[in-house]
């Protein structure tokens, strides 16, 4: 039999999707495809904030009340984003998204200090106790997020769903956040364009990739622009500002996780964002705020 590529689109976690594999039978790909789509469905409910039925929302609801009981699945979440707060001094902050309540990037307007000001009091990882098997937020008002590294987990899970499965040719990308689970039928790898921050029909370069996570992370997605300053949705927990050094930071590592959330660190870091990317022995493509695009291969 002919070992054909199957690919199918979907949107779900706010992102357009794709699932891209390379099976001989179409009816085993199609069948795949949906359990993939299936998967990135629960997470997608499961910890939306959008969903009041969710672990997040049951979670936030319970702030300052009473803790919550987790699974096993939560639980491990939560404990990752306790070593990303280590890792990142404080920056990435799963507490951190009840800032969104300050700001629309919509409009360009800055918010008012008398609305900042009591959601950054609500902003602190250290308020959050995770027990064995439950989370408790101590002030009322306080919200987790898991937004920081939903979609590179979900995109993990189906990676190592499909791998058990015997795929050996594809990728999954969630909103161009992909887990690449082996070369072209070719041999050869995928080539990844990385969009130029600046021009969206541009290329700021093209990564080569056959394995592991590629995920980006930059200030041109949801922004607006002020007296000549650009603003975009991701906020320094410390200040409730956005960040502004980098454009972009693509980065390339073995789990789509771990790839998000360096990418994100080195956008809080602003200009020590390098150190971090360097002292992570990464692969990247970076751009700074003068344009200058760094890179670094793996």
């Amino acid at each position: 039999m002919v070992t054909t590529v199957h690919r199918t689109l979907f949107d779900a976690m706010a992102s357009r999707c794709e699932v891209r594999l390379a099976t001989p039978d179409a009816q085993r790909a199609e069948r795949l495809m949906r359990l993939a789509i299936e998967e990135v469905r629960r997470i997608e409910t499961k910890y939306s904030r959008y969903r009041p039925d969710s672990v997040v929302s049951r979670i936030n609801a319970a702030a300052g009340k009473e803790p919550v009981a987790c699974d096993r699945e939560t639980m491990s979440l939560m404990t990752y984003a306790g070593a990303l707060y280590g890792a990142s001094d404080g920056l990435f902050d799963i507490t951190s998204g009840v800032l969104r309540g300050a700001w629309d990037f919509r409009h360009p307007k800055l918010p008012d200090a008398e609305v900042l000001e009591p959601l950054l009091a609500l902003v602190g990882w250290p308020e959050v106790e995770c027990g064995g098997e439950d989370v408790f937020l101590r002030k009322a008002g306080m919200e987790i997020d898991f937004g920081g590294f939903g979609k590179e987990y979900a995109a993990d899970r189906v990676a190592a769903m499909l791998a058990d499965a015997g795929v050996r040719h594809g990728y999954v990308n969630l909103g161009g956040d992909m887990r690449f689970l082996g070369p072209q039928l070719d041999g050869k790898p995928w080539y990844i364009g990385i969009q130029d921050p600046r021009d969206p029909d541009g290329l700021a370069g093209a990564v080569p990739i056959s394995q592991g996570a590629l995920a980006t992370s930059g200030d041109y997605e949801r922004f607006f622009e002020l007296d000549g300053e650009r603003y975009c949705h991701i906020l320094d927990p410390r200040s409730g500002m956005p960040v502004r050094y980098w454009r972009s930071v693509s980065v390339v590592a073995p789990l789509a996780i771990a790839a998000g959330s360096c990418s994100t660190i080195t956008m809080l870091k602003q200009q020590d964002g390098l150190d971090f990317l360097n002292a992570s022995d990464m692969g990247y493509l970076a751009v700074d705020d003068q344009g200058k695009t760094l890179y670094r291969d793996i």
